[in-house]
């Protein structure tokens, strides 16, 4: 088994997430030593801005490196897909940022093909490694709560309010259908599968588009960067969801309620959720990540810190840090790449990953398809599995 600093990774997409991909890498001991950027010149500049290894010209030329154990893709949505193939027939380990490709036929061939070459294979639901979420999840599905009812929540965000406001998930071409859904209310739907351990089997959703035209820059816009009102902008009528409120229907007959929106003011990177069972519940709230609730009926509240000390066996492995020392966002990368990589290191992935693989990443668009042609037909639409990945 290899040691984290004998690997070597590449990183496709220099953005907001393609940067926290490399620290969380750097984090771990494993060497980024290339990245690819939508343009050679774009890459070479966000390279001396932010001191990143060697800018590859192309996909080809870093798949083609025969140093290089891993690649993560962290570019847009559209290019996944082909990028994932290129990597795979390479002979790659493979971690792809959310959503795996933007159709599920897409995302059923790309899990045939990494079985099919052998190797480790992620979609990058970072969230999962929230230490609390993993906490909440180890309590549902264990039992803890008695039988599992009702999960509620939202992911709630305020950085495409204005009309102002731009980025290529805006583009429908760039970011396939749906765009809040396919954003940040994948990752939500993913924990609430993850965490009960229940399939989403049927869903109702009503999509809302509450900026019906935008004004933007010709260039391309950084995620969550800002526009000025004095740049020369282009009007763009907008067709793709602001917002969204999701019914769903789980496999072991829990029921869920979920809000989407990147329109709310004053919401940066809001994730709630609720699991509600039949003894106790529990419920998390991402901007106080170190507390999760326990309620109960006849007896007092609880408050869980996050602490190894107090974690359920499976989860203390994953936490970095004592208790009272703040865990966040960065640290899920952290966690889900340490979990990744220790597959990498023994060289294939294992029989029971910890980390979400590309069935997980499959799973998530057709729940999402499933999500968008409800709110099309404005009924209940049931999930079809039949004939996927298995």
């Amino acid at each position: 088994m290899k040691k984290y600093s004998e690997l070597k990774a590449g990183v496709l997409g220099v953005g907001f997430i393609g940067v926290a991909h490399i620290e969380a890498l750097r984090r771990i001991g494993v060497a980024v030593v290339g990245v690819v950027g939508s343009t050679p010149e774009r890459a070479r500049a966000k390279a001396e801005a932010a001191d990143l290894p060697t800018v590859y010209e192309s996909v080809e030329a870093l798949a083609a490196d025969e140093a290089i154990d891993v690649i993560h893709i962290a570019s847009p949505n559209n290019v996944h897909y082909e990028q994932v193939l290129a990597c795979l027939n390479a002979g790659k380990h493979v971690v792809c940022e959310k959503p795996l490709a933007v159709t599920s036929e897409q995302s059923a061939e790309l899990v045939a093909a990494a079985r099919s070459a052998g190797v480790v294979n992620a979609v990058c639901f970072n969230l999962r490694f929230y230490p609390n979420v993993l906490q909440a999840g180890a309590m549902a599905r264990n039992g803890k709560l008695g039988k599992v009812n009702y999960i509620t929540g939202g992911y709630l965000q305020d950085w495409l309010l204005l009309d102002t406001d731009w980025n290529w998930r805006l583009v429908p071409e760039e970011a396939g259908e749906l765009r809040a859904v396919a954003d940040i209310g994948s990752h939500w739907l993913d924990l609430a599968r993850f965490m009960t351990g229940q399939d989403v089997v049927e869903v109702m959703a009503d999509l809302h588009t509450f900026v019906p035209v935008r004004r933007h820059p010709a260039g391309p816009v950084e995620t969550f960067a800002t526009t000025s009102e004095d740049d020369d902008l282009v009007e763009e009528p907008m067709s793709s969801d602001d917002a969204a409120s999701i019914m769903l229907r789980f496999s072991d007959g829990a029921r869920g309620l979920v809000a989407v929106s990147q329109v709310s003011a004053g919401r940066k990177n809001s994730i709630t959720f609720e699991i509600d069972g039949s003894e106790s519940s529990v419920s998390w709230f991402s901007e106080n990540p170190d507390m999760l609730t326990i309620g109960h009926r006849g007896r007092p509240n609880e408050l869980m810190h996050r602490d190894p000390s107090l974690a359920d066996p499976s989860v203390a492995p994953h936490i970095g840090y004592p208790g009272g020392h703040v865990e966040g966002y960065p640290d899920t990368f952290r966690a889900m790449f340490a979990a990744v990589y220790a597959d990498v290191a023994s060289g294939a992935p294992s029989a029971e990953p910890e980390y979400p693989t590309f069935k997980d990443g499959h799973d998530a668009l057709l729940v999402t398809e499933a999500v968008a042609r409800s709110a099309r037909e404005q009924r209940w639409i049931a999930i079809d599995r039949q004939g996927g990945p298995t």
